[in-house]
This record gives structure tokens, sequence and C-alpha cells, in this order.
């Protein structure tokens, strides 16, 4: 698995907004460390340099701001 990114918050919609490090596209699931899906990328916000992602979130069991998020591969 390749890290893009670490998990900031949820936001009030439910989504949960990720910091990312690497591009990654819209329609990509983020998995946590132990390969849990985090959710799905339904848009990039943000400026291109440091950009952001918007996921739809699929488990219940989020991790907490500063947990890394990983891109399968």
């Amino acid at each position: 698995m390749l890290q893009v990114g670490v998990l900031l918050h949820q936001a009030k919609s439910g989504r949960l907004i990720v910091k990312l490090t690497r591009e990654v596209g819209p329609g990509v699931f983020l998995f946590d460390g132990n390969g849990q899906k985090l959710g799905k990328v339904v848009e990039l916000i943000g400026p291109v340099k440091s950009p952001y992602a918007s996921l739809a979130v699929v488990n219940s069991k989020l991790g907490k701001p500063g947990d890394p998020a990983f891109l399968e591969r």
C-alpha cells in the first residue's frame, strides 16, 4: 500500500477530509493502516499544490486525525 495522505477530520456532511500528499483521482478508495476501507474519493478540494480529498465514508470505524491514508496498489 502507498501512503497518499493524512486524515484531518469528519465534516458536518459526514464526509471524511484527507490532506493529500500524493495525487489521487475521484472514484478511488482509500484505506487505513490495517487495510480497512475508509471511503471513496468523491471530490478534490483546495489549491492544486496542496489538495484535499473529500471521502464518502464506507466504514463506521474511522481513524483519528493524523492517521495515514493509503491507496492500494
